[in-house]
């Protein structure tokens, strides 16, 4: 019986893909084998040595100990792409903001309480009106900064939209590229990017790499009176330097989903309350996406989109039965561990050996069944963090 631990409220549509058979799920599970979160903080505290991953049911992994987690071979995931559209949408809406006196105009509306003469009424706002002209987004240039799965929708969005798009990311992948619309026009450098944009979205993660890369020097790059939007993540800014680009006309609007303190009433500023995924299907999405993966994970070892170890998949063909080894990267573990199968007549039908920075993960499907001993002997190996034994599927 699989323990899983939920934390957070998980899509009951993807609880269900848990056969109840064979797998026990609750907030009070007690030595689990994975837990499923959204944005709960997870601490060491929460680590018992029955503990083999955790999946977040979204993309960012910022309330999880990501390196701790990996030095005890915790694998972690997330679910890259299955809120994208629901963060799209939000752009489109800060996009429409930002050029429309949308705001403005509904809170005039408002506050035209007590009127009781209909034409009069008409006449006011027909009159009133021309304060609140905006300009439209087609012919606009919008600069994209990270072109994974948000990015790459949000440039084909504005496509279609008829704005020129500009793009800019330093580790697109080969899957992006070719996600990625011909016509989006790339840039070399983040900086050229904001010096040709009228408005700028961020579509990056919170790495080291990336937290307050929107500062005094960045901004100074900007166009005066450019837009910047915000609905990636909250730590990518300086807040103190976006004010200061708002009060000089650097940026005429700041529009995030990320409330600060400091910027909360600025004039330019329009914040949303953490609403980029908050959408009935994108909280679906992701917990069936991640519901799957740690499945997988859990029957047969195989790895999808983690965000700390490699990702690994081997088909289960035939019988035989399966070892799933994390260790160090490091030389002649994996030949230690061959000898080992070797040294007791053990035939390796087949395997996937891959790394990821300073972790590696090894799939062996045997002939044979390993005895504890053995198992033993695998886990004394220098470097080795942890051995799995999967049973014959048969």
């Amino acid at each position: 019986m699989n323990k899983i631990r939920t934390l957070n409220n998980i899509s009951e549509k993807g609880l269900g893909k848990f056969p109840l058979k064979s797998y026990e799920l609750g907030s009070e599970i007690a030595d689990p084998d994975a837990i499923l979160l959204r944005s709960q903080q997870l601490t060491a505290a929460d680590v018992s040595p029955s503990l083999r991953a955790v999946g977040r049911a979204g993309a960012g992994v910022n309330n999880i100990p990501v390196d701790e987690f990996t030095t005890k071979g915790i694998v972690v995931f997330n679910t890259p792409g299955a809120n994208a559209n629901a963060v799209k949408e939000m752009v489109l809406a800060g996009l429409l903001l930002s050029c429309r006196g949308i705001i403005d105009g509904i809170e005039f509306v408002n506050g035209l309480t007590g009127h009781t003469d209909k034409a009069a009424l008409n006449k006011l706002v027909e009159a009133s009106k021309k304060l609140y002209k905006g300009s439209e987004l087609k012919g606009k240039t919008l600069g994209v900064l990270g072109l994974g799965a948000i990015g790459s929708m949000v440039a084909e969005m504005a496509l279609q939209m008829e704005m020129e798009v500009l793009g800019f990311d330093p580790a697109l992948s080969v899957d992006a590229a070719w996600r990625l619309s011909r016509r989006v026009q790339k840039m070399e450098n983040m900086q050229s990017l904001f010096a040709r944009s009228d408005i700028v979205s961020l579509h990056v993660p919170a790495l080291d790499s990336t937290r307050g890369m929107i500062n005094e020097e960045t901004l100074s790059y900007f166009r005066d009176g450019s837009v910047l939007l915000n609905f990636a993540r909250g730590e990518l800014v300086e807040t103190g330097a976006i004010a200061a680009a708002l009060e000089s006309g650097r940026l005429s609007q700041y529009i995030s989903d990320f409330p600060e303190m400091d910027l909360i009433g600025m004039a330019g500023v329009i914040a949303t309350p953490h609403l980029g995924a908050s959408t009935r299907e994108a909280e679906e999405n992701c917990a069936m996406m991640v519901a799957d993966q740690v499945l997988d994970f859990l029957e047969n070892g195989n790895i999808r989109n983690s965000v700390n170890f490699p990702n690994v998949s081997l088909e289960r063909a035939g019988s035989g039965f399966r070892l799933a080894l994390s260790n160090n990267n490091v030389p002649r573990i994996l030949g230690s561990v061959l000898s080992i199968l070797a040294d007791r007549n053990i035939n390796v039908i087949d395997m996937i050996n891959k790394s990821r920075n300073d972790i590696a993960y090894n799939l062996i499907d045997i002939e044979s069944e390993p005895t504890a001993d053995m198992v033993e002997d695998i886990l004394a190996i220098e470097g080795v963090i942890n051995v799995r034994v999967f049973a014959d599927p048969d």
